[in-house]
C-alpha cells in the first residue's frame, strides 16, 4: 500500500504538491496568476490557491494509489477554471460571491508523465479537460470543490477503460 506524504512549497512562480509513498505522484502548478478562474469569493486569496492546490492535488494522490506501487506520475497544471464565476456583491460591505450557472463549467489543463521503475515511461499526454453537464451531478459530501474532483475522477475512469494507464 501506498503511503502519502504531502508537501507544498513554492519554487519560481509555481506550487508543488508531492505525494510519495512506494508510487509517487508529483502535482505542479505551473504560473497560478495566469490560471483563468481561480479567484476566492469571499476570503484571502493566496490560502485559498492553497486550499484548492492542497485539494486538487490531493485528487490526483488518491488516484495514484489505483496505479502500481512502481508507478512515478508527474503532473503539471498550466489553467485551471473553477466551476462557476466570481462576481461583486453591489452593495456596502458586501463580500464577492461565486455564482453557480450551468455556463460557468469547470475546465483544467495539464501536461503528465507516467514513468515505470526503470524510469521508461508508460503514459504521457496534454490534456484538456471539461466537465460541461457538471450541474447534473449533485455533490453530496465532495469538499470544496466538488464539480472539479469529479470532473478529475471522470478522466482518469476514462484513461483506465482505455488501457491508457496501468492497473495495479
Amino acid at each position: 500500500m501506498k503511503k502519502i506524504l504531502i508537501a507544498l512549497a513554492f519554487a519560481s512562480g509555481s506550487l508543488l504538491s508531492s505525494f510519495a509513498g512506494a508510487g509517487e505522484v508529483k502535482v505542479t502548478w505551473q504560473d497560478p496568476d495566469k490560471y483563468s478562474d481561480i479567484r476566492p469569493s469571499n476570503e484571502n486569496r493566496d490560502s485559498f490557491r492553497a486550499g484548492v492546490f492542497k485539494e486538487l492535488g490531493q485528487v490526483f494522490a488518491d488516484l495514484g494509489k489505483k496505479l502500481p506501487d512502481d508507478v512515478q506520475w508527474n503532473v503539471t497544471v498550466t489553467d485551471l477554471d473553477l466551476a462557476g464565476d466570481v462576481r461583486p456583491m453591489m452593495r456596502p460591505g458586501g463580500n464577492d460571491i461565486r455564482v453557480i450557472k450551468d455556463i460557468y463549467w469547470p475546465r483544467m489543463s495539464f501536461n503528465y508523465t507516467m514513468t515505470d521503475a526503470k524510469g521508461q515511461i508508460i503514459a504521457q499526454a496534454t490534456e484538456n479537460i471539461s466537465d460541461m453537464g457538471f450541474m447534473t451531478f449533485r455533490p453530496i459530501n465532495a469538499g470544496n470543490f466538488p464539480y472539479e474532483t469529479k470532473m478529475i475522477e471522470d478522466w482518469f475512469q476514462k484513461q483506465l477503460k482505455s488501457n491508457k494507464f496501468p492497473v495495479k
